[in-house]
């Protein structure tokens, strides 16, 4: 188990936030700053969706019936 954030400037290059120990039962807590995820979502170096071709791909909305 662990804390995954993403491989980007101001958190962990590897993208472990915290990481249990394999096999054994613990708890795991760790800090995330929700701010700064939001942020590094709006103004982060890997902007996938933004960046995207609009001619390639399309976003539907699916109707629950």
């Amino acid at each position: 188990s662990g804390v995954f954030t993403p491989c980007d400037f101001a958190f962990p290059t590897d993208g472990m936030r915290a990481e249990a120990t394999p096999n054994t039962e613990m708890i795991l807590v760790s800090d995330v700053d929700l701010d700064l995820l939001s942020e590094l979502h709006t103004y982060g170096s890997v902007r996938n969706l933004k960046d995207r071709r609009g001619d390639l791909y399309e976003v539907k909305l699916k109707n629950k019936n």
